[in-house]
């Protein structure tokens, strides 16, 4: 017979896993996409604050583009890191 403490025990700990699993993921798409939302935060900062914001936009979109050609690259556990073994 399972008691009820133990059964909410292992509940908290699916609940750990899970959310721990999300940030896993979260920091993955943030280290590649992470420039980009940081630039377009910028460039809005700088539209609202009516200043002239071209060079800022210029770096988002090279950013983006550098986001995007490094998140189509395959990875697997010996390149994930970008280090050359």
């Amino acid at each position: 017979m399972i008691s009820l403490k133990n059964s909410r025990g292992q509940g908290m700990t699916e609940y750990i896993i899970i959310v721990a699993l999300i940030a896993v993921a979260a920091i993955g798409v943030f280290r590649f996409y992470g420039n980009t939302v940081r630039g377009q935060v910028g460039v809005a900062a700088a539209e609202l604050a009516g200043q002239n914001s071209a060079t800022a936009k210029a770096a988002a979109n090279a950013a983006s583009t550098s986001a995007n050609s490094e998140g189509a690259k395959p990875k697997t556990l010996a390149n994930f890191n970008g280090a050359a073994h």
